[in-house]
């Protein structure tokens, strides 16, 4: 992943004088933004907003006053756009004289779960205003003269998000299908968002500590102003697959972190990283706890242990030290949920070298609790190492013998 070039000024799009834009998702946070920014600085004058409630949707009736009051001409429709016979039956309805002159995919939903408890109906929820929704969109408008075609999709479907892998691989689809319709020459845009400042119904179930996770990371959040100034810096480029996102690239630089870092950013930091707070949160000799002597007795040993759980614990939450978390504070009352919960675990297994169980913080809820937890585990693959060791020597034996 590289930094796009941003040589070009931006310009307005080239919209049919008397042409309507289609926006789904349009009474919602992003529809309404894009709206009134097509309206004021790309000259927008018919707007087709539909989403799935249309002029019942909370605050549609007081948009549309608004969009109105810009100089425009606003239709809301209510329409299901996974729904083939329904998409179809609203592009139909669209004016002659007011033909079909751009398209902008806003709609999307979330139905957050680990990887292993993704049911049929939780891909269905998340895949249908992505994948069906969009397939839809492409074939009902293939054949018109748009000038643009515009998806907002995610980050998550590049970097990765833990507990969002149906909406990652929805959204992957959607940057996939820009790329089809650039290559067959149609218009096309996919704009992988990253995380916005204004909360959205998207990101409105966000704890504080998933957003100083995100900090972290060194995504930061884009302002409305940031994100249309983005928005309108990719429709000028030739590239269908951009990903507009706020970096702090020195939360990059000094992430060391594999559990927060995304892989793909980490080509964008250039220079050495430098150890984070929470990195040096951690105690010194947590990456061989397993071969800690012998002469430190068992309280010594679980009081090290509680101190790395308790470190990689505040790390997951956000917090800067570990002292915002007890020794027997319960995990799930202070902000854990289940994918933090293994977000926990997969630390533990790597500060540690145990294989635990994604459901251990369920069994051990306090970092006192699993701190005994891993010392008896510890324990127990100290016992059993040098009766693995003897079988490998043996099979090595027979196989020289051979």
């Amino acid at each position: 992943m590289t930094a796009a070039p941003t040589g070009t000024s931006p310009q307005p799009l080239a919209l049919a004088p008397e042409g309507t834009v289609l926006i789904t998702g349009g009474t919602g946070t992003l529809g309404a933004r894009t709206a009134r920014h097509l309206i004021t600085q790309h000259g927008a004058r018919d707007l087709l907003l539909v989403s799935r409630q249309g002029p019942d949707a909370p605050g549609a009736a007081r948009l549309g006053e608004e969009l109105t009051r810009l100089g425009a001409r606003i239709h809301i429709a209510a329409c299901d756009t996974a729904d083939r016979d329904q998409l179809a039956a609203v592009v139909d309805d669209i004016p002659a004289d007011h033909p079909l002159t751009a398209v902008v995919h806003t709609a999307g939903t979330l139905d957050d779960a680990l990887l292993t408890d993704l049911t049929p109906r939780r891909l269905d929820t998340v895949l249908r205003p992505k994948v069906d929704a969009l397939t839809h969109l492409h074939d009902l408008t293939r054949d018109l003269d748009l000038a643009a075609f515009v998806v907002f999709s995610s980050a998550t479907g590049v970097l990765g998000t833990p507990g969002q892998a149906n909406y990652a691989a929805a959204n992957t689809y959607a940057d996939a299908l820009a790329q089809q319709r650039h290559a067959a020459g149609l218009p096309a845009t996919s704009l992988a968002w990253g995380l916005w400042e204004t909360t959205s119904a998207l990101t409105a179930g966000m704890t504080t500590a998933q957003q100083q996770r995100t900090r972290h990371s060194g995504v930061i959040p884009m302002t409305d102003a940031d994100g249309m100034r983005l928005l309108d810096t990719a429709l000028t480029t030739p590239h269908p697959h951009l990903i507009p996102l706020g970096l702090d690239l020195a939360a990059l630089r000094n992430n060391t972190d594999p559990h927060t870092l995304p892989p793909l950013l980490r080509g964008l930091v250039r220079g050495h990283h430098r150890p984070t707070a929470h990195a040096s949160a951690r105690p010194d000799a947590a990456p061989s706890l397993a071969q800690e002597p012998a002469a430190l007795d068992p309280t010594q040993r679980h009081q090290r242990l509680t101190e790395l759980v308790r470190a990689e614990a505040a790390a997951v939450l956000g917090h800067p030290t570990p002292d915002a978390v007890g020794p027997d504070d319960p995990l799930f009352e202070i902000g854990f949920d289940s994918l933090t919960a293994v977000e926990l675990r997969n630390r533990l297994n790597a500060a540690t070298g145990l294989q635990l169980a994604a459901a251990m913080l369920f069994d051990y809820p306090t970092p006192s609790m699993a701190a005994e937890h891993l010392q008896e585990q510890l324990a127990l693959d100290a016992m059993n190492a040098p009766v693995a060791a003897r079988e490998a020597a043996e099979d090595d034996d027979q196989s020289t013998e051979r």
